[in-house]
């Protein structure tokens, strides 16, 4: 079924018991998001917190806090849209396999948008001022909208079959914002509101905006989905909800109106920057604050029963991992067919998304000769990842040939980290990309979206066994201590801190002083960090620690490391220096005086008890 409203998909979540209403009178201020987190982490349900303080209007958290709720929600409509995504990408599997796509036609006929004269967005005008104002971190530069959907359409053709839904960051309140008259629009590269903005500026024509909040939830899918060329959002969002979306067209003109959204702020950007930020983000960082485009807000809007719904990011796993997970459902299938010979690509949650990705390739340049086993077709694939869309801001690009394993899966990453390990050839199988671009979120680069890539490629038979303790009688190279094994073939050891002469050229000369008879050797990586008891303590902690504290072309250094004809590689053990460095934005950390509140509304007979 498809939802007409949020408000219906509340309600039908309450009838399964997988909502649970919170009357108590809670703080957009930090309270909210903490109790968010807690039930996320335990698998708990949606959370209608129905008194906010500060606001008139009830908050929904954690909808997505389970892919088996987030399926539950699409239900009727995964399969139809896996098909139609299918499809898209390759038409030809239309009339090979006819009876897969039978549903596809009638799919198509509900998913176009559809013009509307009335809108239920359109009841009540409201201000900035008077919505929720999230702040989900101590240090969070002011209010959020955490689930936005920004709609713009392209000012050389307007309409909703080229226009732009997309999940960017929109700060309400704080820093230099005029109150109720600006917000800030952060969006990041390779985003598709910056070519409509790059088109209007190249008009001299302002760029109008419209911010839906709320909304059937195909919505909030829509707006985070990496589509197709040519397919819309709006188009994506009516197959999912198995109803078109219902467009209003405002009487003095610009952007249609999305008919069904709980909140509307409609405005345009302005010519001046403003600062935006700091906001605690999914690699479990801040951002810092930086000049983003402004918005001027022209009006607010709500329907009568508006429910203002929210997210909190933070270090994974969080809600947005389970985006990430039905995404990689309803696409991965496909990706095979996007780059040739791919058979499947996995961004690491744990590893905060765009630093690590894992991937199955295909040799076929030379099957007449397997003399030299070597990674080939493998780059060319690498670099056709690179280069598709939010791909292209990896860092780290670990790709294996599926022939030498079938049965391996990008999706469990030990298993995947231990062939690679196993494989790689660390004289030759590195090839780094410098000078280039990263996520705008990612503080290890040069600069603001500025760092470097490596790709690691990995073909043909073991050529080594992975330690899997620490060897008796290991003495760790000077300067390093506490080794600990993170997973078969890694270690983690403790370096100084990274300040002064022990900073970026520390690594580089304890690898050119150290033998390739040292024990260390035996181990493929060894990762430097402030602490190898954390790093090793779990899974999750060495990907988000070696993935978000390294800069690839800074960080690896390499024992009997030499460069011939401009190829960087090495003899013995790959080191990756995983401290923390001047520059890095803070972690993030709960505020304890919030945590103490919960607690005491956690116990037993308290308002939150049993949810976490």
């Amino acid at each position: 079924m498809g939802y007409s409203s949020l408000r219906a998909c509340v309600d039908d979540l309450e009838r399964i018991g997988q909502l649970r209403r919170i009357d108590v009178e809670l703080d957009a201020r930090l309270e909210i998001a903490e109790v968010q987190r807690r039930v996320y982490a335990a698998g708990g349900p949606a959370l209608y917190f129905s008194r906010v303080r500060g606001t008139p209007f009830p908050m929904l958290g954690n909808l997505f806090g389970t892919l088996e709720r987030a399926r539950f929600i699409f239900r009727d409509a995964l399969r139809s849209v896996e098909r139609l995504f299918e499809l898209k990408v390759d038409p030809s599997r239309a009339w090979k396999r006819p009876l897969r796509y039978a549903s596809v036609p009638w799919t198509a006929l509900t998913m176009l948008p559809k013009r509307t004269r009335s809108a239920a967005v359109l009841a009540h005008r409201t201000t900035i001022s008077q919505l929720p104002q999230l702040v989900s971190w101590p240090d969070d530069g002011g209010g959020f909208i955490t689930l936005p959907q920004v709609y713009t359409e392209d000012p050389d053709a307007p309409g909703p079959m080229r226009a732009n839904l997309g999940m960017y960051r929109v700060q309400l309140t704080g820093n230099d914002y005029a109150q109720d008259q600006q917000i800030g629009v952060h969006y990041q590269i390779h985003r598709g509101i910056g070519v409509h903005h790059s088109a209007a500026l190249k008009r001299g024509q302002r760029l109008p905006v419209n911010i839906y909040v709320g909304g059937p939830p195909a919505m909030a899918l829509a707006a985070v989905m990496p589509l197709p060329e040519g397919l819309p959002e709006l188009v994506f969002a009516g197959a999912l909800n198995r109803r078109g979306i219902r467009l209003f067209t405002p009487e003095r003109g610009g952007p249609a109106l999305h008919a069904d959204a709980d909140f509307c702020i409609t405005g345009y950007i302005e010519d001046a920057l403003l600062p935006e930020g700091p906001f605690g983000d999914h690699l479990g960082y801040y951002s810092l604050k930086h000049d983003y485009p402004v918005l001027r807000v022209e009006s607010v809007h709500h329907r009568k029963d508006a429910i203002w719904p929210f997210t909190v990011v933070g270090r994974p796993p969080q809600e947005d991992t389970t985006f990430g997970a039905l995404i990689s459902e309803i696409t991965g299938p496909v990706i095979p067919t996007v780059v040739a010979g791919v058979r499947a690509v996995h961004a690491v949650d744990a590893a905060g998304v765009h630093p690590l990705l894992l991937a199955l390739g295909s040799e076929r340049y030379r099957p007449y000769d397997n003399r030299d086993v070597r990674p080939e077709e493998l780059l060319t694939q690498a670099n056709a990842i690179l280069g598709q869309g939010q791909m292209s801001l990896a860092k780290y690009l670990l790709i294996a040939d599926h022939s030498d394993n079938p049965e391996l899966d990008v999706h469990d990453v030990e298993a995947f980290l231990r062939h690679v390990l196993e494989r790689f050839d660390a004289r030759r199988d590195l090839h780094f990309q410098t000078e280039t671009t990263i996520d705008t979120l990612d503080y290890t680069g040069t600069g603001l979206n500025r760092g470097s890539k490596v790709v690691i490629a990995a073909r043909g038979p073991k050529r080594r066994e992975l330690p899997r303790d620490v060897p008796a009688g290991f003495v760790p190279p000077e300067g390093l201590r506490a080794p600990r094994v993170c997973v078969p073939g890694v270690l983690a050891l403790t370096g100084p801190l990274h300040a002064g002469t022990e900073g970026a050229g520390f690594l580089e000369r304890l690898c050119a002083q150290l033998p390739l008879s040292h024990q260390v050797n035996a181990f493929p990586w060894v990762v430097v960090c402030d602490d190898s008891e954390f790093c090793a303590r779990s899974l999750n902690n060495f990907l988000w620690t070696t993935f978000t504290r390294s800069n690839p072309a800074a960080d690896i250094q390499g024992v009997g490391a030499r460069i011939r004809d401009k190829h960087w590689g090495a003899e013995g053990a790959l080191f990756i220096d995983a401290r923390r460095k001047p520059g890095y934005a803070p972690p993030l950390l709960e505020d304890p005086k919030v945590s103490a509140r919960i607690d005491q509304l956690a116990v037993r007979g308290g308002p939150l008890h049993g949810l976490f």
